[in-house]
């Protein structure tokens, strides 16, 4: 359970493994028992499973009075006793060793006459493997805890009295979420008074240990210690508290607890606040990040023994403190460490080193780290997984026995329309007017299935890994590429399998019916965005393909007209585009991504398809359907925007998605044409998180998604990239075809419910990984550049505010002084939510419009940790900042480049003489 990562090494050969100890071990981490299961069946490994309690010589009778773990000790040592017996009795002379680092056990092993050791012990005595040493778990060592500043906090309560108190209301459980701009407070979402709430954890003491992705247990606070104001200060790092000091008294200063709460302010519009009494389910991981240089002491050869500190790369970890040999070779380095423990009377946990990654900085080690943090399967495909691709490989192609129980649509003006450099096509299209005045619209997305099947290698991989990741500069994929981007690829001018929806409507887009077909078709073209758009424009354009797309066109207007007369909403979510120079892959541009009138019409044909096949499937599958459901956000996620919106004289309703809608619709400012994006961004961050669900788990009032305004939904057109897509397939197709062979993979609401929450995980993990591959790429793009931008406050904090700087669709924050330490001219006041400085008749809150800075800083001297810098530089205030003039076209909003040469070399003096014109041009610029 603790040395996975020492057991993980090549070394440990010949391991027995007991089947109580590997039962024991998936009720207590299903991430250590997987990796325990990747060794079994590694042959080369020769790990293996002794199945202890089927064996009658092994079997450990329970003892009255005995607990469940005497009981699981006992019967591990009658197996090593008798695995020990057995061996000689077959002729070996080879000793068997009780790995255990329980002393108690070992104690009575030991009395049986057999040989034991602790994991600390056998590693010291593998002379040529002195790295293992720094990967032992050391559990409860007092050693770690010298020189840490100390902390009280509270025993975690046991499992019943959580039972009790969550029975009558006292106790909620969530998962822990660490606030970016505040490592100092946490949240779950969680009951008060029987209504979901986001109840705020203030503080280490109410944090109490807890890490961020923990399932933990809170007691709501009384209501006069709830928070007032709805905004907490920017606390960034861990800066304050450092290994070399420690705290007063019992340590529960400011410093160390990080809130001190106002008395001002109503009651009953206060935030909950908990404490956490208990942490129902860790999700510790091993974490990436470096060593911190200061807490390294001696000489650079040193190799004894001394404990350092580790920063964790996610800002939301707390700093780990391990003990190394190897401090010294560490600092500079890339590294990997897990937490071992977190006694009640440390301020911070205690972990051991794992591996070295490589070098601070270097694109590959930055880039498998974004991989490692958001736990995104990046290994290559196994040879196992490659066996199940067709043998044919890329010249496999449609033959006659595939059209068996096929709709023939290879002559059908069918085209796809996709962002450009597209290779993955899930989706084609096609309309064609009717005899009767009707018009028929196709649907047609790529047939994974047929080469997917339910319980091989492949299938098995494709959902665990859940989902395609994209990053700014590659793309990990859910499939081989010869599916991904070859056979299931729905390409122009070559045959593919498909699974089609077909519709006939009315010219104002009422479905008249619906067919669900499996096909084999033969896209005419594929299209950009932009070359479609061009089509639909272009008046000389009047082929069948082109007329086919304007019949889209037309009919996707209607559709999405009705979707927003039904409560639909339309948020807004910036997206940048990077271009990369061609052979460092260096950020040479950046530009807000352009959404054109055919991404609309794409998109609402895909939304008719996902509802109309999460109804089709309902009926046949009503206990075990996989749909994606969007619950309406709570009231109070809307109370800091409804008030921003009602200082300019806005109302905001949210009763209904359709209320809100409207709302959404009326917030416009005269001469102010980016505020009503700006509030539809802000909107965004009011919902709650779009999961998959199972509908045997829920009632049908939980089926309807908000966002979406329908009472159904599921996802159906992209299962090249979406394991979710590949299941309702296998669902759609046994749901027409009354003869399709299926089994409980479909039917069980338990597997399917399992299945959600993996793909719920893996999208969001997806998500994240994908928004800190634009950070990292921003990161890169700003090195050595000091630019003024135009910038819009979406929230305010006590001590700064953050920002959207719409021309690169970043966010950010900006404290509101000259640094974090600093005295602010601003006084933050709660009634207004806002910064104001009354000498200066000067007041930031949302929607305000200010001018920010933007520069990389390196955090520690070394740059092991960069972040993009704002600084505020409109409106001004003096020592507030050092703001650089800005010139005219700054101030129309046509944002300038500050060329600082003092801090770089020109970019044309640097250039390789045999790059291109085009290349060089896009570096200067």
């Amino acid at each position: 359970m603790h040395q996975i990562d020492v057991l993980e090494h090549p070394v440990f050969q010949d391991v027995i493994v007991l089947q109580n100890v590997l039962d024991e071990l998936r009720h207590l981490s299903v991430a250590v028992h997987n990796r325990v299961r990747i060794m079994i069946e590694d042959k080369d490994r020769k790990f293996y499973v002794f199945s202890n309690e089927h064996h009658r010589n092994t079997y450990a009778e329970k003892i009255p009075s005995e607990t469940p773990n005497d009981r699981n000790d006992r019967a591990i040592r009658i197996a090593a006793r008798w695995y020990k017996e057995h061996i000689r009795e077959q002729g070996h002379d080879i000793d068997v060793i009780l790995l255990s680092d329980d002393k108690g056990n070992r104690a009575k092993a030991e009395e049986d006459g057999v040989m034991t050791s602790s994991v600390s012990h056998y590693v010291n005595a593998l002379k040529e493997y002195p790295e293992l040493i720094d990967r032992v778990a050391h559990l409860a060592s007092a050693s770690h805890h010298d020189g840490m500043p100390q902390i009280k906090y509270e025993d975690y309560m046991s499992r019943m009295q959580i039972a009790a108190l969550t029975k009558i209301g006292q106790i909620t459980q969530g998962t822990f979420n660490i606030a970016s701009h505040n490592y100092l407070e946490g949240s779950i979402m969680g009951k008060v008074d029987g209504k979901d709430r986001v109840i705020y954890l203030l503080g280490r003491e109410n944090m109490n240990r807890a890490v961020q992705g923990d399932v933990v247990a809170v007691k709501i606070l009384p209501k006069e210690e709830w928070r007032k104001s709805p905004s907490v200060a920017v606390m960034e790092d861990d800066e304050e508290i450092d290994g070399d000091q420690e705290t007063k008294g019992n340590g529960t200063t400011d410093a160390v607890n990080g809130h001190k709460e106002e008395s001002n302010g109503d009651v009953e519009l206060a935030e909950p606040t908990g404490k956490v009494v208990g942490i129902i389910r860790k999700s510790w991981r091993p974490y990436c990040g470096y060593v911190e240089k200061k807490t390294v002491r001696g000489a650079s050869d040193s190799t004894t023994p001394q404990n350092v500190f580790f920063r964790a790369v996610d800002r939301r970890i707390p700093k780990i403190k391990f003990r190394t040999r190897q401090a010294h070779s560490l600092v500079g380095k890339r590294i990997i460490v897990a937490i071992d423990e977190w006694s009640k009377d440390s301020i911070h946990p205690i972990g051991h080193f794992v591996k070295i990654l490589g070098e601070a900085g270097d694109a590959s080690t930055e880039t498998e780290i974004l991989l490692l943090e958001h736990d995104v399967p990046y290994q290559e495909f196994t040879k196992q997984v490659l066996k199940d691709l067709p043998p044919e490989g890329e010249s496999w192609t449609v033959k006659e026995e595939h059209l068996k129980g096929r709709r023939d649509l290879r002559n059908y003006n069918i085209c796809s329309i996709d962002p450009p450099g597209c290779t993955d096509i899930d989706d084609a299209l096609h309309a064609q007017k009717l005899p009767n005045g009707n018009i028929q619209v196709g649907v047609h997305i790529a047939d994974v299935t047929h080469f997917v099947h339910p319980g091989m290698p492949m299938d098995k991989e494709a959902a665990s890994r859940g989902t395609t990741v994209y990053l700014v500069d590659k793309r990990i994929d859910m499939l081989p590429g010869l599916l991904g981007t070859n056979l299931c690829s729905l390409r122009s001018n070559v045959e593919r399998l498909a699974f089609s929806c077909i519709w006939e409507m009315t010219p104002d887009a009422e479905v008249i019916s619906v067919e669900y077909t499996k096909s084999v078709i033969r896209s005419k073209h594929s299209f950009t965005y932009e070359e479609a758009q061009n089509r639909i424009d272009d008046p000389n354009m009047a082929d069948e393909l082109t007329q086919g797309v304007r019949l889209l066109n037309s009919l996707a207007k209607k559709l999405r007209k009705r979707r927003f007369d039904n409560g639909a909403l339309t948020l807004a979510s910036p997206e940048v585009r990077f271009s990369l120079e061609r052979d460092s892959q260096d950020p040479v541009d950046v530009e807000m991504k352009e959404l054109k009138e055919t991404n609309a019409l794409v998109e609402e044909f895909m939304l008719l398809a996902n509802i109309y096949v999460a109804q089709k499937i309902y009926t046949k599958f009503p206990e075990s359907s996989l749909l994606r459901n969007h619950r309406a956000p709570p009231d109070s996620n809307f109370d800091e925007l409804k008030y921003a919106l009602s200082q300019y004289g806005l109302e905001l309703h949210h009763a209904n998605s359709k209320e809100f809608a409207e709302s959404l619709d009326k917030a416009v400012l005269d001469g102010d044409p980016y505020f009503n994006e700006l509030v539809r961004c802000i909107a965004t961050r009011c919902m709650m998180q779009a999961q998959y669900i199972c509908s045997g788990m829920e009632s049908e009032s939980n089926f309807h998604h908000y966002g979406l305004a329908t009472n159904i939904y599921t996802h159906f057109t992209s299962p090249i990239r979406r394991y979710s897509d590949v299941n309702v397939h296998r669902l759609l197709a046994a749901a027409i075809n009354p003869g399709h062979g299926y089994g409980k993979e479909l039917t069980d609401k338990a597997s399917m419910k399992e299945l959600c929450d993996v793909l719920n995980y893996r999208h969001r993990m997806a998500q994240q990984a994908a928004r800190g591959s634009v950070e990292l790429f921003t990161n890169r793009f700003f090195k050595n550049k000091i630019e003024q931008v135009e910038a819009y406050v979406i929230k305010v904090l006590k001590n700064g505010f953050a920002v959207l700087v719409p021309k690169y669709g970043i966010e950010g924050l900006v404290y509101a002084s000259a640094g974090p330490k600093q005295e602010s001219p601003f006084e933050y006041n709660a009634q207004t939510m806002s910064l104001e400085n009354a000498q200066h008749n000067v007041k930031i809150r949302i929607f305000n419009r200010v001018i920010v800075q933007l520069t990389i800083e390196e955090i520690e001297e070394e740059g092991m940790r960069q972040k993009l810098k704002m600084s505020l530089v409109e409106p001004f205030i003096h020592g507030l900042s050092v703001p650089l003039k800005l010139n005219d076209a700054s101030k129309e909003g046509k944002n300038s480049l500050v060329e600082a040469r003092d801090m770089m070399e020109l970019e044309e003096e640097s250039l390789d003489k045999d790059e291109d014109r085009d290349t060089k041009r896009a570096r200067i610029k």
